[in-house]
């Protein structure tokens, strides 16, 4: 399977038109990365206006901004008071993205101020928000800083979680401004979530039900069997299924944090742990489900006995050095595993709806290719073994598929058989899946 598989012939109903951007700049050192995101929004074909504070322009000039932008920059409320700029700006703007946005920024904004044409412009806007924060990770994790996050989450704005890595001179942690890509494919994409809104929903009424993240399965009290999923994927088909109408419960095993402060308040959120704790929240949940999307990367063992102490790397007890006579290496402690249940192919087997309805079944299968076949191959014999209605394919790897990358699937049917192909961010392929179950659960 190509890394990149081609989109869907079937054009997008929510493919992004030319958008109105303001961009807003703050006073951070990261300031000088503020030109990346206008340049990729205006290369997206979209019209960009900046807003930078004064404390901005202390590190990073007007003309350049509006060389970039290709747009006259103001920063005062009293630039040109006749026109009202911050009302005019507000109503302009049909996205408002700030980055860097500073801890300043963020307290101003929680307050309701309105003492700068940046700040004023966010409380006339209607239009979505989303805020990057970059500051030192002291700032970024003080209680007052949390509390502002929580608190524009909270109201609605989208406040991405910083990077974390090396700052202003020696110090390092998180506190970093996000990737100017990755600012860029968030803030289309919460374009993206709005036009669906205006979008026949085709989910209305609907009960789902999506599992995202990965299973930790413990060793002792200290460690445990893990996996790299993030939950990305999974929160994005939350998001998108619920932007379509539908009540959705997201059940989460440990995703990245800050990506369950950004889904919608209506969407309920359960917390698990193991694959044996989200099979049986997965199966309680789906007795009424209409459809279900098995995003959450499941381990396929667990330890079978879990150590009610830490395993020790050295056994110590009696004078025992723990050497191995023979080679004089200590031996790795053996774990022994058990197999956990597949939950996916539970599902079709033994389905735990009770009212008699039909629950969609969606599968997904992160693959890499090896000397038995590459990776379409074996998510064609796996949807053959789980029989799922559809089945997302995936190819991954260190910088693919999972985290904060885009992603690439191939949908089969139950039978092998490729329905359709969706690429792009996590969100545009969530999309697309949300669109083949509500047109599966329209035929039904």
């Amino acid at each position: 399977m190509p890394d990149t598989p081609d989109s869907p012939d079937t054009p997008d109903p929510t493919a992004l038109r030319p958008r109105r951007i303001v961009v807003g700049v703050a006073g951070s050192i990261a300031a000088y990365k503020a030109p990346f995101v206008i340049r990729a929004l205006r290369d997206a074909g979209h019209e960009v206006k900046v807003v930078p504070t004064e404390a901005a322009l202390r590190f990073i000039g007007a003309p350049a901004l509006a060389a970039v932008s290709g747009a006259p920059v103001s920063s005062g409320v009293f630039d040109d008071p006749a026109a009202v700029e911050h009302v005019a700006t507000g109503e302009w703007a049909e996205l408002v993205v700030v980055a860097p946005a500073s801890a300043d920024l963020l307290a101003r904004v929680a307050a309701g101020r309105a003492d700068d044409l940046l700040t004023a412009t966010i409380l006339t806007t209607t239009a979505p928000v989303l805020l990057a924060p970059a500051m030192h990770p002291q700032m970024w994790l003080n209680p007052a800083t949390q509390e502002n996050v929580a608190t524009l989450r909270r109201r609605g704005l989208t406040v991405l979680s910083p990077d974390s890595g090396r700052l202003t001179g020696q110090d390092s942690g998180v506190g970093r401004l996000p990737d100017p890509d990755r600012i860029v494919t968030e803030a289309l994409a919460v374009l993206e979530s709005a036009d669906a809104e205006g979008l026949p929903t085709g989910l209305e009424g609907r009960r789902v039900v999506v599992s995202a993240g990965g299973t930790r399965e413990p060793i002792d009290p200290v460690r445990f069997l893990g996996n790299r999923s993030s939950g990305r994927q999974g929160c994005a088909i939350a998001r998108a299924v619920a932007a379509r109408g539908a009540r959705v419960s997201l059940v989460s095993a440990h995703v990245e944090p800050g990506l369950l402060t950004q889904l919608p308040q209506a969407i309920e959120v359960v917390p698990v742990n193991t694959a044996l704790e989200l099979n049986d929240v997965v199966r309680h949940l789906c007795t009424d489900a209409d459809a279900v999307f098995m995003a959450a990367a499941v381990a396929d063992y667990r330890p079978a006995a879990v150590a009610t102490t830490k395993i020790k790397k050295h056994s110590l007890d009696n004078g025992d050095d723990g050497l191995d006579d023979e080679t004089g290496i200590v031996p790795a402690p053996v774990i022994s595993l058990v197999e956990n249940p597949d939950i996916l192919a539970g599902l079709v087997s033994d389905p735990p709806r009770s009212d008699g309805g039909r629950t969609v079944v969606v599968g997904f299968a992160a693959e890499t290719g090896d000397e038995d076949g590459d990776v379409l191959s074996h998510g064609v014999a796996k949807a053959w073994r789980k029989g799922a209605d559809l089945l997302a394919v995936n190819a991954v790897g260190p910088a693919l598929g999972f985290g904060d990358v885009p992603n690439a699937v191939v949908v089969l049917d139950a039978q092998g058989r490729e329905v359709a192909r969706a690429s792009g961010s996590k969100d545009e392929v969530a999309r697309a899946l949300a669109d083949l179950v509500a047109e599966r659960l329209k035929s039904a």
